[in-house]
């Protein structure tokens, strides 16, 4: 299916083949093709690629395209494991993800200068590592609730612990949305589930998510941030699980980086206040320097927000 350009909403579906062919043989080599499943918002203007967190879905970020799409072209999809895409791949490596972004990419045409990567949680770390492996695939970075930081040991046991905590079947979208504490992150939530017997299941293995975190148990991502030679906007729930000061060591190891606080939101910023999400980003996007170039360490980050405007 082609991708169609304008206002009208598509999807399609990407097959990746053998990703360590595309980053130094680090993904699992000779790996079954993964099947990614993507909208394509339309919109004319600078390109948007959107990741979603862990377990997520790539309709979390709807109500982000809807206001974008008219000053942008916004593209979002399914991480492998996730959502409509490939529920099981045999390899869910930090390497695999990022192949994943170089071949969405590749099939909508947005590699080069103007595509901004706009992640959230583990889809953010995946924009991170994408932009500094690969700088000439985006001209700037949107990291939401996202960072280098680590490693967390206890991670894929917080992460098993969580998935098992899900009533499943759900026995409707009501009992799924309270029980994901309600407002647009229970619905966001509730509507990443599939029907099923009994109910509403999820589109995520349980040790499929907990494999795609064991890197994360092992190992901090700092020297990648080192490389990344864009602008970036870090934006942090105030409620969130970021915690400030990797924010602000980000800052200090990147200067051309800018911090703000998206209140009243927690690690799903972009659904708790995506109202405030979206006056920061477009207000970013506007401003870059230099056409979206590394710039200047003297104008680097010289606007703030809620109080944590940049050094």
């Amino acid at each position: 299916m082609e991708a169609a350009r304008g206002t009208t909403t598509v999807t399609v579906t990407v097959t990746v083949t053998d990703p360590g062919d595309d980053d130094g043989g680090a993904a699992g080599a000779g790996a079954d093709p993964v099947r990614l499943f993507c909208t394509d918002h339309g919109g004319d203007g600078p390109p948007l690629l959107l990741l979603h967190g862990l377990a997520g879905h790539c309709g979390e970020w709807e109500a982000l395209a809807a206001r974008f799409a008219a000053t942008h072209r916004v593209i979002a999809f399914d991480a492998r494991g996730s959502g409509a895409s490939t529920r099981r791949p045999g390899d869910v490596t930090r390497a695999a993800h990022v192949s994943d972004v170089r071949a969405v990419a590749r099939r909508f045409g947005l590699a080069g200068e103007d595509t901004v990567l706009v992640g959230q949680s583990m889809g953010g770390l995946t924009a991170l590592l994408t932009a500094a492996a690969h700088p000439e695939l985006c001209r700037a970075l949107i990291l939401i609730e996202a960072g280098p930081a680590g490693p967390s040991p206890g991670l894929p046991e917080q992460i098993g612990r969580w998935l098992d905590s899900w009533p499943v079947p759900f026995p409707d979208r009501a009992a799924a949305e309270a029980f994901f504490g309600g407002g647009p992150a229970g619905r966001a939530w509730a509507a990443g589930l599939a029907p099923g017997p009994g109910g509403l299941h999820p589109r995520v293995d349980r040790d499929v998510m907990v494999a795609t975190v064991q890197e994360n148990a092992h190992r901090d991502y700092w020297d990648s941030w080192d490389r990344v030679r864009c602008p970036v906007l870090v934006l942090r729930g105030e409620n969130g699980t970021m915690k400030p000061d990797e924010a602000d060591r980000m800052r200090d190891r990147h200067p051309a980086t800018r911090v703000a606080v998206i209140p009243g939101a927690g690690h799903d910023a972009h659904l708790d206040n995506s109202g405030a999400v979206y006056g920061e980003m477009a207000a970013y996007l506007a401003a870059i320097p230099g056409g979206g170039r590394y710039p200047d360490r003297r104008t680097a980050g010289a606007t703030g927000s809620h109080g944590e405007g940049s050094s």
